[in-house]
């Protein structure tokens, strides 16, 4: 698990009817989760198109993941899904994923339609925290989402995180590690990435 840090100011909660269904992000355990920024949008100082969009550098690791793995992976046995794709755990469990690989048995063409899919992927990977973090801190929700799609039957969630530069690895099967995102990080099947070293080679200032 990651250690939470200390109490944080908790800031003053905003009734949901007032806040349009257009910025929940995420519903975990019936409880809407707002995409960053909502409360900007509300108070008329951004726009909802405004923090719609993932930043230059997330969406950057997010296209270099995608492109490495398509690469590389084989496309007969596994399915790959971006876009912030939907998750259905149950009643009252919508998730959002920023990269979700499925076995392509799971995930079978007539399960691909207009709905969120409602079947596990086997790996998760998530760049950076897209919600407002008004009750929850970073770590906690990381900590709790992660447990959410552990339990639905993702076999490994990996977070990629941009601040600090690391990279979380959680498996249902054991410990969950937190390293540095210069190392490398296999994916499935033998296919690595190391993100560090992929931003460094390209100059980027935060390799």
């Amino acid at each position: 698990m990651i250690a939470s840090p200390g109490p944080r100011k908790v800031l003053p909660k905003i009734p949901a009817k007032n806040i349009p269904s257009v910025l929940i992000h995420e519903i975990i355990d019936g409880k809407p989760l707002y995409r960053k920024g909502y409360r900007e949008v509300l108070a008329k100082t951004k726009n909802i198109e405004d923090i719609m969009g993932s930043s230059s550098l997330q969406a950057f690791l997010i296209t270099y993941l995608t492109i490495w793995i398509g690469k590389k992976i084989d496309d007969d046995k596994y399915v790959i899904l971006t876009n912030e794709a939907g998750l259905h755990i149950d009643k009252g469990n919508n998730l959002a994923g920023d990269l979700l690989i499925f076995d392509s048995q799971t995930l079978t063409i007539d399960k691909v339609n207009k709905r969120y899919a409602d079947v596990p992927p086997k790996i998760s990977i998530e760049v950076d925290v897209d919600i407002a973090l008004d009750e929850l801190n970073e770590q906690s929700y990381m900590t709790i989402k992660t447990e959410k799609l552990l339990g639905f039957g993702v076999e490994k969630v990996i977070w990629f995180l941009t601040a600090s530069k690391k990279v979380m690895i959680a498996t249902r099967d054991s410990d969950w590690q937190l390293r540095d995102w210069d190392k490398d990080v296999e994916i499935l099947d033998g296919i690595v990435c190391n993100v560090g070293k992929y931003l460094k080679e390209k100059g980027s200032e935060f390799a």
